[in-house]
């Protein structure tokens, strides 16, 4: 008899209709109580497949010159100066978040069409890595490689006739990267979509001593509504000219995915991003289930505004829902996710 889900497809009942006592007292006969183990806390607790812990956390911080700001479409959201960074880092440490992710909002003065000041070794990121790694070094710190934050145009890479220019782009990143390991990044995430960037960034951190450094690459980034907020953070909205589904990947798209995932795996990544997160839950299940790598998710800007403005104007449980979708990337395969929640749910993890 074929079994589905720990159960015959066909029970004897169905087959042979109950005729007499001994019959009916046939176990398989008898109803199927599946509330049995959910009947309480301990119970639920017990049998649960999977748990949310700080050690799945990855918290991005937006990091800007002179006094924090809030960034207006994203609640409780604020661009930290460099102080209010450390002192996040701090906060990060004693709730145990094991990593920051950092993100820069680049004075427009300091913007220009080839996105320069990405490879200034004293610009607002690294400074921020050397004052988080002095003061709190044993949390981790990842950096976003990708020009969108210092280009005049808004856009990851080289432009030249409205044409994203991929490998004049990648020579830049490999800069980029090494002057961020050089200031103590531990996790170098490329983001930008450029095809070989993984294996040219790899075989510049290995040439200049950064072995230890690991790649994080963004390798399953979709071309997605749901990055308007970020945008916001870091100034790029107000600049980026056109879009950028001309490297970033297609929503309808899944198989290209795991092609993108695959040739960044070979490239030298030691860790795997999926993003947008909730959108494409199933993306992450087949690149968790295809590749077994460390895998992650990012939960965006859009995800948790619309989370925030949904509980702000009282038509969720803020809490139960932010928690709700961070388990929601456990049960699809995450290994962690970066998420603007992080220190609210370490809190309430350690509350528990």
């Amino acid at each position: 008899m074929a079994i589905k889900y720990g159960r015959p497809i066909e029970t004897r009942a169905r087959l042979h209709p109950v005729e007499t006592p001994a019959q009916a007292a046939d176990p398989l006969d008898l109803p199927t109580r599946m509330r049995r183990n959910r009947r309480s806390e301990w119970a639920r607790r017990l049998v649960r497949e999977h748990a949310l812990t700080t050690d799945d956390l990855i918290w991005p911080l937006f990091i800007a010159e002179g006094k924090s700001t809030p960034v207006a479409s994203m609640p409780g959201i604020e661009r930290l100066s460099i102080d209010d960074a450390v002192r996040a880092a701090e906060r990060a440490a004693k709730l145990t978040i094991p990593c920051l992710a950092l993100f820069p909002y680049t004075d427009p003065g300091l913007r220009d069409e080839h996105g320069s000041e990405a490879l200034n070794p004293d610009n607002l990121v690294c400074r921020a890595i050397r004052a988080i790694k002095k003061e709190i070094p044993e949390v981790g710190v990842l950096c976003d490689v990708a020009l969108d934050p210092f280009t005049s145009h808004g856009h990851d890479g080289l432009m030249r006739d409205g044409v994203i220019l991929n490998d004049e782009t990648v020579a830049v990143l490999t800069k980029q990267a090494l002057v961020q390991a050089q200031a103590g990044c531990d996790i170098i995430a490329p983001s930008d979509m450029m095809d070989g960037r993984v294996g040219a960034i790899r075989k510049a951190l290995d040439g200049a001593g950064f072995t230890d450094v690991s790649i994080m690459s963004y390798a399953a980034k979709y071309a997605s509504a749901f990055y308007g907020p970020f945008r916001d953070a870091v100034g790029s909205s107000a600049t980026l000219t056109g879009d950028k589904r001309t490297y970033q990947m297609d929503p309808g798209n899944s198989e290209e995915a795991l092609r993108e995932v695959e040739l960044d795996i070979a490239e030298g990544a030691d860790m795997i991003m999926v993003k947008p997160g909730m959108p494409y839950l199933d993306i992450l299940a087949r690149v968790k289930d295809a590749f077994g790598m460390p895998t992650f998710a990012y939960q965006v800007s859009g995800e948790y505004s619309m989370i925030m403005a949904a509980a702000q104007n009282g038509w969720l449980d803020g809490e139960k829902a932010m928690i709700e979708s961070l388990i929601a990337f456990k049960r699809a395969g995450a290994d962690g996710v970066l998420t603007y929640f992080a220190p609210r749910v370490a809190e309430k993890l350690k509350k528990i």
